[in-house]
């Protein structure tokens, strides 16, 4: 993609997130760089630990940024963010945060996601449901998004021992 054809699709998504547009049903969640809009300025200030501690380290991150509109109701979207360096990707990728504004400021709301992340038409509370790699559901409890698979019961018992 051309320099113009990535600045003017930077100024639209800045521009449907300010006015709170709805995102296609079931779409993915796109990340790009977005160097100089709204949402790359937000995501700097959010994630500004994580880039410290991953220049320290001396690895140069990359942040990707995208944003959707969660909510059943009018309003400002999300923000997703996600930062890729080797401090933190590992084997299942590199993981996503999400923000929703709440009185004035952004809150954390879902925390270290690996994978695609698919906007649901169904929804719990007032926001829309979504879908990590198509099938792993979280729903939105009121405050944060929570995963619905079930974990699995570990033993930990030593099994040499038996």
């Amino acid at each position: 993609m051309n320099n113009i054809m990535l600045k003017l699709r930077g100024v639209c998504l800045a521009a449907a997130w300010l006015c709170g547009a709805a995102a296609p049903r079931d779409a993915t969640i796109t990340l790009t760089t977005q160097p100089g809009s709204t949402l790359e300025a937000t995501a700097l200030k959010l994630v500004a630990g994580d880039l410290k501690q991953s220049r320290s380290d001396g690895d140069p991150p990359l942040m990707l940024v995208g944003s959707a509109h969660l909510s059943t109701r009018p309003g400002p979207a999300a923000l997703f963010v996600q930062v890729q360096s080797a401090s933190f990707c590992g084997s299942a990728g590199c993981s996503t945060s999400v923000y929703v504004q709440r009185r004035g400021g952004w809150i954390k709301v879902m925390d270290s996601i690996s994978g695609p992340i698919q906007l649901s038409p169904r929804s719990h509370h007032g926001m829309h449901d979504l879908l990590v790699h198509g099938h792993d559901r979280f729903v939105w409890t009121g405050s944060a998004y929570a995963d619905t698979l079930p974990t699995p019961d570990i033993d930990l018992r030593d099994s040499t021992k038996h």
